[in-house]
């Protein structure tokens, strides 16, 4: 997964062509600690398919906001650039990560 930060977020996630997930986590997070594994695991299935991002929000808290990132953990599927879709802090959690696999399968 690649590690996401101010400096590489517009050319990975927002110039990039093709599908991206983006994975908002902090580690004072523990619903994101507890995803992450699930998440690594996806991104390990479904390699090719999409781009994987991770980006910890306590080092890039106004990027975080300016993406409407507003609760963690929050997973964003972007789509040549453009967001298509968000799974808040209310629809994820390690154990709903079937529904993520299936957004992603619709999307790619």
């Amino acid at each position: 997964m690649i590690e996401l930060n101010k400096e590489n977020f517009d050319a990975e996630v927002l110039q990039a062509s093709g599908l991206v997930l983006v994975d908002f986590w902090s580690e004072k997070c523990e619903p994101c600690m507890a995803l992450m594994p699930e998440v690594v695991k996806l991104a390990e299935k479904n390699a090719g398919r999409a781009k994987f991002c991770k980006l910890d929000t306590a080092g890039n808290k106004r990027l975080a906001i300016s993406q409407k990132v507003l609760g963690m953990p929050t997973v964003v599927f972007y789509k040549d650039g453009e967001k298509v879709f968000t799974f808040g802090p209310a629809e994820i959690d390690a154990d709903g990560i079937d529904a993520v696999q299936a957004k992603l399968d619709e999307l790619a």
